[in-house]
C-alpha cells in the first residue's frame, strides 16, 4: 500500500482559543502559538485555523517515497482530478496537493517516515477460572497523570457526492475498503488500522468526528471522566464498542461542534491479511454494545448552517 498513515488534519473553527483549550484538556500537547497540537507518538497531528464556520480544511497522509506520490498523481489525473506535485532536489520528501471533489477538502500526500509505537504491557485481567493478577489491585485503578492520545487514527467526512469521494480515495489514492454501511458510507484504510477515513453520504460537506488512539478502555474512561468533570456538556456518546473496527469508543464535542473520539483496541489489517468487507445494516453499522447514539450524533445540530455555508 502506497500510503501508510493519516498524518495530520487542519480544522477551521470560529473560536480558536476555546477550541484549542478543549484539545489541551483532551490530552494533546500545544505548540508555542497554540494553533498546532501533538500526540505522544506521531508529533503535530492537529492544526487549527480561524474560519467563520467549522470545516475540515486539509487532511495529510504519509507515503514512503516520491514514487508513491507520483503514482497517486497519475491515478488522480486519470480521474480528472488536478494534483499539484512538488519534488524537491534536496533531502526533504515529495509532496502533492489535490482537492477532494465531493467535499472541497484539500488532501496532501507527503513523504514521511513510518510511525513506530513502543509497545506497552497488556493489562492483566482476571476472569472465571483465570487469575492473571493475584494479590494486587489492577494497575489501571491507580494510574495517575493525564491521558495522552498516542496518535490520530481516523476522521469521518460527510460528502454530498459520495461516488466522487469514493473514487478519489479508493481509485485515486489507493485506499482499501474495510466495511460498508448499507446506503450510508464506507470504512476505508491506508494503514493497518481498520479505517483511517469513513466517508458518509450527507446533504453538505462536513467533518463528523476525529478519532484518537489511547492505551486501553481504562484510558478512554479516565480521559472522558476528566473532560466531563470540566464540562458535562462535552458528552456526546459512550462508553461503547463498535462492530466496524471492534474498537471501544467515547465521543465528546469540541466548542465548534465537531466530535472528538477516544478509541482503543482497533482491528489491525496488514496489507497481506485475508479480509472480506461486510455490508452492515441497522445498529450494527454503528455499535455492538453501549447506549443508543443521540439524535445529534446521526444528524448534527448545525447541519442546516453547514448546508447554507456550502452554497455561499
Amino acid at each position: 500500500m502506497a500510503l501508510h498513515r493519516l498524518d495530520s488534519i487542519t480544522l477551521g473553527v470560529p473560536d480558536l482559543e476555546a477550541t484549542g483549550e478543549f484539545y489541551v484538556d483532551f490530552g494533546l500537547q500545544p505548540s508555542a502559538d497554540g494553533t498546532s497540537f501533538s500526540t505522544v507518538d506521531a508529533g503535530e497531528q492537529l492544526h487549527l485555523r480561524r474560519t467563520p464556520i467549522r470545516r475540515l480544511l486539509r487532511a495529510s497522509f504519509a507515503c514512503d517515497d516520491a514514487d508513491d506520490v507520483l503514482a497517486a498523481k497519475s491515478r488522480l489525473d486519470r480521474l480528472g482530478v488536478a494534483c499539484h506535485v512538488h519534488v524537491p532536489s534536496g533531502p526533504t520528501g515529495a509532496e502533492a496537493i489535490a482537492v477532494e471533489p465531493g467535499t472541497g477538502v484539500e488532501i496532501e500526500l507527503r513523504v514521511a517516515a513510518r510511525t513506530v509505537q513502543q509497545a506497552t504491557p497488556a493489562p492483566l485481567y482476571n476472569g472465571p477460572g483465570r487469575f492473571d493478577r493475584v494479590g494486587e489491585r489492577s494497575p489501571a485503578v491507580v494510574r495517575a497523570g493525564r491521558v495522552r492520545p498516542r496518535r490520530l487514527g481516523h476522521f469521518v467526512l460527510g460528502t454530498p457526492d459520495y461516488e466522487a469521494s469514493y473514487a478519489f480515495f479508493v481509485t485515486g489514492l489507493g485506499f482499501r475498503v474495510s466495511d460498508y454501511v448499507k446506503n450510508f458510507g464506507a470504512f476505508l484504510r491506508c494503514s493497518t488500522d481498520h479505517h483511517n477515513v469513513l466517508i458518509q453520504r450527507s446533504p453538505a460537506p462536513f467533518l463528523h468526528h476525529t478519532s484518537w488512539q489511547v492505551e486501553d478502555i481504562d484510558e478512554i474512561g479516565r480521559g472522558a471522566t476528566h473532560m466531563l468533570e470540566a464540562d458535562p456538556q462535552r458528552h456526546v456518546w459512550g462508553l461503547g464498542r463498535h462492530f466496524a473496527g471492534s474498537n471501544f469508543f467515547w465521543y465528546l464535542r469540541d466548542p465548534s461542534g465537531t466530535f472528538a473520539e477516544y478509541h482503543s483496541d482497533m482491528d489491525c489489517i496488514p496489507t497481506d491479511a485475508m479480509w472480506t468487507p461486510d455490508t452492515l445494516e441497522g445498529a450494527r453499522g454503528l455499535f455492538q454494545w453501549g447506549p443508543p447514539p443521540p439524535a445529534s450524533f446521526l444528524h448534527p445540530e448545525d447541519l442546516a448552517d453547514l448546508m447554507i455555508a456550502g452554497h455561499t
